[in-house]
């Protein structure tokens, strides 16, 4: 084995080992697992469900939302590739477009502008097709951060509602050195299975990304 090939053989390890985050970024996993945690953040429950359970729900749902686009890069790019009809540079170059479509459906504009701005490009880029995908990648992670904290927003609200409700009652009563937690908590659990919490949360996720 020449110098070269194990010099390839070392990039191709290390693309390897960065590829799962390299897709977390580019997918819409980063918002679905930060609503999650707001959600078990909301519930006051530290543990429950576990990190492992969230990361696996989380990866799920990226596959459901992702889908469609997966499918268009398997069409336009893999089975090209497979069959021979494309070199790999074609590959990478048609399976940017689905995934770049998809990015910047869920980029703010204001967002894109401002690392159109960071990266001092010599050309301006006057079209979508312009805008190089390292300008792309950070914009729609930082509208990804943004959404994700919007509707873990609206997700703490009825969980507030309820810690206000309950402290207020607690002092009322002159039960000040009993925590609120404690009494708060199973209320929050109550109220969440009774409106189908999770169904909800799902059903609003998914659709954030249409």
């Amino acid at each position: 084995m020449n110098g070269s090939n194990a010099v390839q053989i070392l990039l191709l390890v290390g693309g390897l080992t960065l590829l799962p985050a390299m897709l977390f970024c580019v997918t819409g996993f980063t918002r679905i697992l930060i609503v999650l945690g707001f959600i078990r953040t909301g519930l006051g429950t530290a543990s429950a469900p576990p990190n492992q359970v969230l990361v696996g729900i989380a990866t799920f749902l990226t596959i459901f939302v992702m889908a469609p686009t997966f499918t268009q890069i398997k069409d336009v790019a893999i089975d090209p590739l497979l069959n021979n009809k494309i070199t790999q540079t074609q590959a990478f170059e048609r399976g940017q477009v689905p995934l770049r479509a998809f990015m910047f459906k869920q980029t703010r504009e204001k967002d894109l502008a401002l690392f159109v701005k960071l990266a001092k490009m010599k050309t301006p880029p006057r079209t979508r097709a312009d805008v190089p995908t390292y300008v792309l990648i950070p914009a729609f992670v930082i509208s990804e951060l943004k959404t994700a904290f919007q509707i873990g927003f609206l997700i703490f609200l009825p969980f507030l509602v309820i810690d206000l409700v309950v402290s207020t009652v607690l002092m009322s009563v002159g039960m000040v050195m009993l925590p609120p937690v404690f009494i708060s908590l199973p209320f929050k659990i109550l109220l969440f299975v009774l409106v189908d919490g999770w169904d909800l949360i799902t059903q609003s996720l998914v659709q954030s990304f249409q």
